[in-house]
C-alpha cells in the first residue's frame, strides 16, 4: 500500500487507504495484547479535499491516521488518554504513516508513549 497516495479528490485511493488502515489498526490492537471490546476502531471519511482519519481507542491509547494536508510526513497521530471518552487525551506523538507496514515497530512506538505519558503525570 502507498500510504503517501493522495486520497484528495481520489475516492477510490481514499476507500483503499481506510481499508487497509483499519486492518493495520487492528493487527496493532492484537500486538498490543488489546481484548476485543476494550477498544473502538472508527472512521471519519471527512470530505472530498481530504484524506479522513481512521482511529483506533482504546482505554488508554488513542491512534489516528491520516494524511496531513500539510505534507508532513506525521500521518499517525499518537496520545495517551483516559477511557474512550477521553478525545482530547495526552501529548500529541507524531509518527510517519510507513508505519503501518512494520507492526511491531508501530508497537513500540505507541508503548513508548504510553509509559512516557504515564510517568509524566505520575511524577
Amino acid at each position: 500500500m502507498d500510504w503517501y497516495a493522495p486520497c484528495a479528490y481520489a475516492d477510490a485511493q481514499k476507500r483503499r487507504f481506510h481499508t487497509k488502515a483499519r486492518t493495520r489498526l487492528r493487527q496493532l490492537a492484537d500486538q498490543l495484547g488489546f481484548c476485543p471490546g476494550s477498544y473502538d476502531l472508527r472512521n471519519n471519511a471527512g470530505g472530498i479535499a481530504v484524506s479522513g482519519e481512521i482511529t483506533l481507542h482504546h482505554e488508554a491509547v488513542y491512534v489516528q491516521v491520516s494524511q496531513p494536508a500539510t505534507g508532513a510526513d506525521t500521518g499517525i497521530l499518537i496520545r495517551s488518554c483516559a477511557g474512550r471518552r477521553d478525545y482530547t487525551g495526552g501529548r500529541n506523538h507524531f509518527a510517519p504513516l510507513a508505519l503501518l507496514d512494520d507492526i511491531p515497530a508501530l508497537a513500540a512506538r505507541v508503548k513508548s508513549v504510553m509509559a512516557a505519558d504515564h510517568r509524566s503525570v505520575t511524577v
